[in-house]
C-alpha cells in the first residue's frame, strides 16, 4: 500500500511536483529559483483563470514588500524555462491586471509503491469499468475545460496516479446494488490491510558513531581511505603548521607515517586501488604536479605538470579509476581558461580532456571515479560560492546536472554501491553541513548538523566508513597604527572579536563606525560598532543565506552587500540605521562584491551574466547595468579622484589592474608579491595597501606608493589570513589599517564508523 502521497499537476511534457518542490520535464528535473517555483505553482494552481498581480505577489512574498519587476522577472524566467518558441501557450499577460496560465492542466495524486491500475478495485471512484476495457482513464483538466484521457499503460507506466474528479458519478454508472456490493468489498479489503498488509513502520536510522581519526595540533584535511578501508592518507601542516606534507596512518592507531617532504605544499592524496601508492598535487610553480609516492614511503615519482595556481577550493580534488590506470585532476593551461578535468595515463602521464566548463567560470573541480568506472562526478564551480554537481557518462556524451542549488560545495564522494553521492554544501545555511543525494531523480538529504564546518567527505569502499574534516576557524578583527605618532600605542589590537568568524571590515566615511560581516549570531550577518570596536549591533537578520562584503555609501547613510536571500546571490542595500534590504540587482547570473562610485551614483560588482566574470555597475537608485571590464574582473574599488577603477580579476589569481572610469584599455598596475592574491587589498589617495601570503603562516602587510612605484613592509603577521573573505581596510584619515587574522584554525578528520 502507498506510504506518501505527491501532488501532481501536468501540462504539455511538463510535471510540476507540489509535495517534492520540484518541475519535470519528460522525467528530466528542470531547475527553478524558489520563488519562481511558486510563481509557477500559484499560476497553474489558479490555471484558466486571471489571478491579480497584487495577489500573485502576495502569494509568492507573503508578508513581504517587492516591486513589481520581481514579479515580470519571474515570469519572464518562466517562459525561457518553458520554451522560447511556446511561451504564450503557457502564461498569457493581461494588460494592466495579471496573468493566466491557459494550458491545460490535468491534476493527479501520485501514491509512492501503490499498486497499478490492473491491479486496483475495479469499483474504484476514480477508475471505471468501461475506463480499463478501453484503455482510457479519465482525469480532470483545467484551463481549456476539455476532457483529457491518460492511457492504461501509462497508468501502469505511473501507477500512483489517480484523477481527481471522474465525469460521471459512480452511482449513476454503476447503479445502486453494485455501489453496495463494492462498499462491502470495500470494507473486507479495509480489514485485510488494516490486520495483515498493513506496512511494518521503518526502524528509526540508527545515530552515526562519530569518533576521532585525528587530533594533531593545526590543520588535518583531505582524508582519502586505503583500499581496505584500515588506513587513512591525508593533509597536516606539521608541528609548526609552516607546510603541508601527505601522511598515512592507521584507523585506530596514534602513529603516522610522513610521506613527502618537499618545501611546497603538498595536497589532495589518493590511494591506488592495490594500495601500493598513493596519489598527490603540488600546486607549485616551480617543479609542481601530480606525483605518486608509495604508501610505505620511498621515492616519489612525477606523472605530469598541472597549472601550478589553485582557487580556493578545499576538498580532496584528485581521484583514482577503479582499475587503476587514470588520474583524475582539474587542469588548464592558462590563467584566463576555466579548469576542466583531465585524466592522467598512471604508465604514460599523457593527458586527456573530460570536460569543457563555459569561459568565464571558475571551472570543475572535485572529480571522483564511480565504482563501475562508468561515471565521473565533479562539481562545476561558477564562483566559489556558486556551484553544482554534475556527472559525466565516460562513454560520452553531455553532462547531467545532479544538483540544483547554485551554493558553495567542498569536496564529494561516491557511496560503495554507485547509487549516491555525499557531498560537504552550505546549502540552506551559513555552515557547510554533510548532504547526501541519489544519482537518479532525488532531493539531498541532510547527514549532519554541525555547528562548524565539516567538508572533504570521503567514504570507505570495503567498510561502512565515511570521514570527513571538522573545523575550527575563529577569526577577529585587528587593528594596527600605521604612521606611529609620538606617545600612541600602535601595537597591534584585537579590535572586533567573538568566538566565530568575522571579516570584511570598513571605516564609514566620517571614521567613527566600523561594518563587517560576522557569524557570531549563527548565520552571517552584517554589523555595525563604533571605530574602537565598542556597542556592535546587528545591522541584518537574514537567518541563513549568506552575507557579507558590506560596503558604505560615500555620505555613511547606506550599505551595499552581498547575499542569497532570494535563493540566487545578488547586490542589496540597507540603511545604516537598519531596515529592510532592497534588493538592486535581478540578473539571474550572480551578482557579488559590491563597492560604491566616489560620488555615490554607482554600485561596482562582479557578474558573469557576460558569460565570464567580469566587472559592472549599476545605478545605485536602481536601474540597467553597464559593463566596465572586458578581460576579466572579480572585485575592485574607485580612485580616491574618481579617474580609474583598480580591480582583481579573481581569488587566488595575483595581479591588480586598473581601467578609466571614462572607458579605455586596461593596465596591469601591481604584480609584486602576488598582491591581489587573496581579498586583502585596498586603494586610498596614495597606493595600495595589500596583504601577501608567500609565508602562510606570517603574512605580510605591504604599501604600494603610485608616486614611487615602491613595495614597502608595514608589518607581519602572526596567523595565516583567509582566504575566500575580504579582509583589509584603511581608516579615512591614514591612521590605523584593519586586518582579519585566523586567531585560531584547525581542523581534524573524524570518522562515522556505522555509515550505510
Amino acid at each position: 500500500m502507498s506510504q506518501t502521497v505527491r501532488h501532481l499537476y501536468e501540462f504539455g511534457p511538463f510535471r510540476l511536483d507540489a509535495t517534492e518542490r520540484l518541475l519535470l520535464r519528460d522525467e528530466q528535473h528542470v531547475p527553478l529559483t524558489p520563488k519562481a517555483f511558486e510563481t509557477l505553482l500559484v499560476l497553474v494552481e489558479h490555471g484558466g483563470h486571471v489571478i491579480d498581480k497584487d495577489e500573485l505577489m502576495k502569494k509568492v512574498w507573503p508578508n513581504t514588500f517587492v516591486e513589481e519587476v520581481n514579479l515580470a522577472k519571474n515570469v519572464s524566467s518562466l517562459r525561457k524555462t518553458l520554451g522560447h518558441e511556446h511561451s504564450e501557450n503557457y502564461i498569457e499577460t493581461i494588460p494592466k491586471r495579471g496573468y493566466r496560465f491557459v494550458a491545460g492542466v490535468r491534476e493527479v495524486w501520485a501514491e509512492e509503491l501503490a499498486p497499478t491500475v490492473a491491479d486496483r478495485d475495479m469499483l474504484s471512484p476514480h477508475v471505471t469499468p468501461d475506463a480499463l476495457d478501453t484503455g482510457q482513464i479519465e482525469a480532470t483538466v483545467h484551463g481549456n475545460g476539455k476532457p483529457a484521457f491518460v492511457s492504461a499503460e501509462l497508468s501502469k507506466a505511473r501507477p500512483a496516479e489517480v484523477a481527481l474528479v471522474p465525469k460521471q458519478s459512480l452511482v449513476i454508472r454503476l447503479g445502486l446494488p453494485i455501489v453496495f456490493l463494492a462498499l462491502g468489498g470495500a470494507v473486507v479489503g479495509l480489514g485485510i490491510w488494516f490486520f495483515v498488509l498493513l506496512p511494518t513502520p521503518k526502524p528509526p536510522t540508527p545515530l552515526l558513531k562519530i569518533v576521532p581519526v585525528t587530533s594533531l595540533p593545526g590543520n588535518e584535511d583531505q582524508a582519502g581511505f586505503s583500499p581496505d578501508g584500515n588506513q587513512i592518507a591525508f593533509v597536516w601542516n606539521g608541528e609548526k603548521e609552516d607546510n603541508s606534507d601527505i601522511y598515512v596512518k592507521m584507523i585506530g592507531g596514534e602513529q603516522h607515517l610522513r610521506l613527502t617532504t618537499n618545501p611546497a605544499a603538498d595536497t589532495d592524496p589518493t590511494w591506488s586501488p592495490d594500495g601500493r601508492y598513493v596519489a598527490f598535487l603540488r600546486p607549485s610553480a616551480e617543479n609542481g604536479g601530480v606525483f605518486l609516492v608509495p604508501s610505505l614511503g620511498g621515492a616519489e615519482r612525477k606523472l605530469a605538470n598541472v597549472f601550478p595556481y589553485r582557487p580556493v577550493v578545499i576538498g580532496n580534488t584528485l581521484s583514482y579509476s577503479p582499475d587503476g590506470k587514470l588520474l583524475a585532476v582539474p587542469d588548464k593551461n592558462s590563467q584566463q581558461q576555466p579548469f576542466s578535468i583531465f585524466s592522467i595515463s598512471v604508465e604514460t602521464g599523457e593527458k586527456s580532456k573530460l570536460t569543457a566548463p563555459a569561459g568565464g567560470s571558475v571551472g570543475d573541480f572535485f572529480p571522483a571515479f564511480s565504482p563501475d568506472q562508468k561515471t565521473l562526478a565533479f562539481v562545476r564551480v561558477v564562483s566559489i560560492a556558486t556551484a553544482d554537481i554534475y556527472l559525466q557518462p565516460l562513454a560520452g556524451g553531455d553532462p547531467k546536472r545532479l544538483t540544483f542549488e547554485d551554493t558553495s560545495i567542498r569536496g564529494l564522494s561516491w557511496s560503495s554501491d554507485g547509487k549516491e553521492i555525499v557531498f560537504a554544501s552550505r546549502r540552506g545555511g551559513s555552515t557547510y553541513n554533510l548532504w547526501k543525494i541519489s544519482t537518479a531523480v532525488g532531493q539531498p538529504e541532510r547527514l549532519t548538523t554541525a555547528e562548524r564546518d565539516v567538508y572533504s567527505p570521503t567514504i570507505a569502499r570495503q567498510k561502512n566508513r565515511l570521514a570527513y574534516t571538522q573545523s575550527l576557524m575563529d577569526g577577529n578583527i585587528w587593528r594596527i597604527g600605521l604612521h606611529n605618532p609620538k606617545g600612541r600605542d600602535d601595537s597591534p589590537l584585537k579590535l572586533i572579536s567573538s568566538t566565530q568568524e568575522e571579516s570584511g571590515p570598513q571605516y564609514s566615511p566620517d571614521g567613527k563606525r566600523i561594518v563587517f560581516a560576522s557569524r557570531r549570531s549563527g548565520s552571517f550577518e552584517i554589523w555595525l560598532c563604533e571605530s574602537d570596536g565598542s556597542n556592535p549591533r546587528q545591522l541584518t537578520s537574514i537567518g541563513g543565506p549568506l552575507a557579507g562584503t558590506p560596503r558604505w555609501s560615500p555620505d555613511g547613510r547606506q550599505i551595499a552587500f552581498d547575499s542569497w536571500i532570494e535563493g540566487n546571490v545578488d547586490i542589496y542595500v540597507i540603511s545604516a540605521e537598519g531596515g529592510k534590504p532592497r534588493r538592486l540587482t535581478f540578473d539571474a547570473d550572480e551578482d557579488i562584491t559590491p563597492s560604491w562610485s566616489r560620488d555615490g551614483r554607482w554600485i561596482y560588482f562582479g557578474c558573469t551574466r557576460s558569460g565570464s566574470m567580469q566587472i559592472w555597475k549599476v545605478p545605485a537608485e536602481g536601474g540597467p547595468a553597464v559593463q566596465v571590464t572586458r578581460q576579466g574582473g572579480f572585485e575592485g574599488f574607485e580612485s580616491a579622484d574618481g579617474r580609474f577603477f583598480y580591480y582583481a580579476k579573481g581569488r587566488a589569481m595575483p595581479g591588480i589592474w586598473r581601467v578609466p572610469v571614462a572607458g579605455g584599455d586596461e593596465t596591469l598596475v601591481l604584480n609584486e608579491h602576488q598582491a591581489g592574491l587573496w581579498r586583502y587589498w585596498a586603494v586610498t589617495d596614495k597606493g595600495i595597501y595589500f596583504a601577501t601570503a608567500e609565508v602562510p603562516s606570517h603574512p605580510l602587510i605591504e604599501f604600494f606608493n603610485f608616486t614611487t612605484a615602491k613595495v614597502t613592509q608595514l608589518a607581519k603577521l602572526d596567523t595565516p589570513l583567509f582566504k575566500t573573505d575580504p579582509g583589509l581596510a584603511v581608516s579615512p584619515d591614514g591612521q590605523w589599517l584593519l586586518v582579519v587574522q585566523m586567531d585560531a584554525s584547525g581542523s581534524d578528520i573524524v570518522m562515522a564508523d556505522n555509515f550505510r
